[in-house]
This record gives structure tokens, sequence and C-alpha cells, in this order.
């Protein structure tokens, strides 16, 4: 997962994961939650996703829950860590915005 490189940009699949885990969900769970809030724009393949909760997990943004019920499916949360990851890339998405909002607002009103 290519998340955090020079600039520090999330990539969208785990900016996406990381939100849809503000509250504990499962897998399949995650892929209607990015479908549903996408409107259809974003639908992600099991193994992607998989991957990306691997990786996530591995650098500790998520986090499997200990479940005691005997339902199979695995449940994950966000960390303390990836909430703050989250946030950092919602402020860089922002300063971004207003670039482009800056830059495309003033073409307009030149022409």
């Amino acid at each position: 997962m290519r998340d955090n490189i020079k600039g520090g940009a999330l990539t969208e699949t785990t900016f996406l994961v990381l939100l849809a885990l503000y509250k504990p969900n499962h897998g399949y769970g995650i892929m209607q939650f990015i479908d549903q809030e996408t409107n259809g724009r974003v639908v992600l393949g099991a193994g992607t996703l998989y991957g990306a909760i691997h990786a996530l997990v591995k650098k500790k943004w998520v986090t499997p829950l200990e479940t005691e019920s005997d339902n199979k499916k695995k449940e994950y949360r966000i960390t303390d860590t990836g909430k703050q990851k989250a946030e950092e890339e919602l402020q860089r998405m922002r300063e971004v915005l207003q670039l482009a909002s800056t830059l495309m607002g003033g073409a307009k009103a030149n022409e």
C-alpha cells in the first residue's frame, strides 16, 4: 500500500477504510459502507480490501476486535494512531481543495 509517500497523502482506499472503521465493522460491512458512501463510485474487491486491512493492522492504524461470540466475521476498529492519520489526511485534502478553489475561482473570474 503506497501511503505517506513524500507528500503524506493516503490512497483513497486507505482513507475510506479508515473512515469505515470509526465504528467497528467487518470486511463485508466495510465494502458496503464504501460502496454506499461513494454512491457506487468506489467498489472494492475482497482482495483489495483485505490487503488494505492487513497493511493497516501492520501499521497499527486499525486493530481486530476480540469477540466472545460465535460470529465468524472478524471485526476491526480504527486505533488512535489511525484516527490521527485520517485527521491529517482530511487537513491535507482541505488544503488542496482551498488551493484548487482559489486558483480555479480566480481563473473563472478573469475570463
